[in-house]
Parts: structure tokens; C-alpha cells; sequence
């Protein structure tokens, strides 16, 4: 069991939860994750570890909403346990000091890039944070990404706070712009999003990076669950990245393994609702 220390609203539908896992936090780097179970007969789900204290032995991560298990797990308040919490897993993000580094974070994959625009910041890199979502209430995290970067450029879909668009757009204008060389990206969040991102900088030949969050289960490389194309070759995220050349990447089909269980999740969640109701009455 791995008790929550606290738990907190940060936008809509989005919460940060601190456990205890002393171990976890003793042996996290910036860019691992972990894999959890919220209760026996659960399925399991890799989370990005947004901070450690190594000290206190607690890691924090950030849960978006969306399916059955997010929606339990986001229910937990402080003082309640979750089963397992596996980890830290995959490969720690590369950090030397490149350059300037564009690092960008669409909706909860801001609070995944963060631990790392930290570290590329202390080694020494000009750290230029790119931070998207889908309006105001749903942006997250500004202040303490604006902690860690040179410079925060904020953008929400419908511009009802900061610049209006998408994270790509203010890509395209630093790309544009001519007035600084771009040694470094690294984009996490959706895989459209991803996608166009690294069809952007492809033309340049920006090197640039990705975090992978495919479907996954024993986070060992031993079930397959996590096979994506990298290169024409299959490669295991959870043993092999997460982080791969995003210019090798086969989003086609990174995305339709993404959907394959789609119709499933749906029903899970439509049941967890009817009883989440009959629990109420």
C-alpha cells in the first residue's frame, strides 16, 4: 500500500497527488515514470513522476481525468492508499548542456516536461518553455514552469488567457523568427500534438525528442503492450524509452494501437458513473 500525503485540485478534472514511496523518490530522474494500481482487480497505468523529495520520500504525480481508472484514482483524497505504485521505470531524459532547448508541455504533459526543463536548466541550457491548453481553466502549472525556464511562453486554444493557439504557432514563430539557433526540442503531450511538432522541425533538422505514454502493463518489456515504431524497428516504451527521436517515430501507428481498447474504456467508464450514481441513492 502507498498512502496519499495530499492531494490537490490544479485545473478542472486535473489533480496532484504526493504518495509515499521512498524508495521511488531515492532513485527518480527527470523524465521516469511509474506504473499503478488502484485497487486488486484494477488495470495498471503509467504516470510520469512530476517531482521526488528524496528527503520526505514522496514522489508527486499529476492525473488528468479521462478514463475509469484516472477518474478513481483522482478521487483519493489524502490519507487514503493506493495498491501498488511501481517504479521508477524507463530511461532517464538526456541532460547535458545543449544550447538553447525549446521544451513544450501540451495540457497535463506539462507537468511531465517540468521535472526535465529543470534539469536542462541547471546544466547549464538557455530553457525556453512552451505551455498549451485548451482555455484558462484547464492551463496548469505557471508559475512553477515559469520557476525553471529562461523564458515561459503561455498559449490557450480559445485565447481567453495569454496568447491565443496552439503551442505548435509559437514553435513556428521562434523557428521564423531567425533570432536564436534552436539546439534542442523536446515536446510531451498528445500525439497529434507530438506529431506536428516534430513535422515542424524536421525540414530544420532540429533535433528533436518525445515522451511516449502507449498503452502499457508490467512496465518490464515482457508483454508487448507498449510496442511502437521507432525507425521502421519495434521498440518497448517502458524499457526502452520513454523518450525517442521524434523524427523516427511512427505516430500513424502509435495512434491506432492508442485506440484499440477505446470502445472498452468507454463502457468501463459508463459503468464506474452508474455506480458511482447508485452508491449516491
Amino acid at each position: 500500500m502507498f498512502k496519499i500525503v495530499s492531494a490537490e485540485t490544479l485545473a478542472l478534472g486535473i489533480r496532484r497527488l504526493r504518495i509515499e514511496a521512498p524508495r521511488i523518490a531515492r532513485k527518480q530522474q527527470p523524465g521516469q515514470f511509474v506504473i499503478l494500481r488502484v485497487y486488486e482487480q484494477g488495470e495498471r497505468i503509467p504516470i510520469t513522476i512530476h517531482k521526488a523529495d528524496a528527503q520526505r520520500g514522496t514522489i508527486d504525480i499529476v492525473v488528468q481525468s479521462v478514463g475509469k481508472t484516472t477518474h478513481l484514482l483522482n478521487s483519493l483524497e489524502a490519507g487514503a492508499n493506493i495498491l501498488d505504485v511501481c517504479g521508477p521505470l524507463g530511461h532517464p531524459s538526456e541532460i547535458e548542456r545543449f544550447g538553447t532547448v525549446v521544451v513544450i508541455g501540451g495540457g497535463v504533459g506539462a507537468a511531465m516536461a517540468y521535472p526535465t526543463a529543470a534539469a536542462l536548466k541547471q546544466a547549464g541550457n538557455f530553457v525556453i518553455c512552451i505551455v498549451g491548453a485548451r482555455d484558462k481553466d484547464t492551463l496548469i502549472l505557471e508559475q512553477e514552469i515559469r520557476a525553471v525556464s529562461n523564458l515561459l511562453i503561455v498559449t490557450t486554444n480559445d485565447g481567453s488567457y495569454r496568447s491565443k493557439g496552439f503551442v505548435t504557432d509559437r514553435l513556428r514563430e521562434l523557428i521564423d523568427s531567425g533570432g536564436m539557433h534552436i539546439d534542442r526540442v523536446l515536446a510531451i503531450g498528445p500525439i497529434p500534438m507530438m506529431k506536428a511538432v516534430a513535422d515542424m522541425t524536421r525540414p530544420d533538422e532540429i533535433p528533436t525528442i518525445v515522451s511516449l505514454n502507449p498503452i502499457m502493463l508490467d512496465g518490464t518489456g515482457m508483454c508487448g503492450g507498449c510496442r511502437v515504431l521507432v525507425g521502421g524497428k519495434s521498440r518497448f516504451a517502458c524499457v526502452d524509452g520513454p523518450e525517442f527521436d521524434a523524427h523516427l517515430v511512427d505516430f500513424d501507428t502509435l495512434m491506432h494501437r492508442n485506440t484499440t481498447y477505446r470502445d472498452a474504456e468507454k463502457l468501463s467508464m459508463a459503468r464506474c458513473e452508474q455506480e458511482t450514481v447508485s452508491h449516491a441513492r
